[in-house]
């Protein structure tokens, strides 16, 4: 049975995803938007292992656990993040990256 939607449609959406997230990454100076540019890339690569399974390996699983794998540690790496900008906040009531030098005194 071939799929309603082709494999191009998502991988324009993960492509333009891919993009925006790095675009994001590197024009945004409050820690929290960079660290959601970071996000939208992980989960371009997530819709690129579930969409390369789905169109390569119909009756197999691996692309569908790498994006398990890849959410999981994404969780984790988000938890990790926050904890760090949390500390951050408290220590100079700012979360842009231009003052996280004050750290240093």
């Amino acid at each position: 049975m071939e799929p309603i939607i082709s494999m191009e449609y998502y991988l324009i959406v993960s492509s333009i995803m891919f993009f925006a997230g790095i675009y994001g990454f590197i024009t945004r100076r409050n820690l929290i938007a960079i660290l959601i540019s970071i996000e939208l890339v992980l989960t371009s690569t997530d819709i690129n292992f579930a969409v390369f399974n789905r169109f390569l390996f119909p009756h197999q699983l691996e692309g569908m656990f790498f994006s398990l794998f890849s959410i999981g540690v994404s969780a984790a790496e988000t938890a990790v993040a926050i904890a760090i900008i949390i500390n951050i906040y408290r220590n100079i009531k700012n979360v842009e990256v231009r003052n996280i030098k004050k750290l240093k005194d």
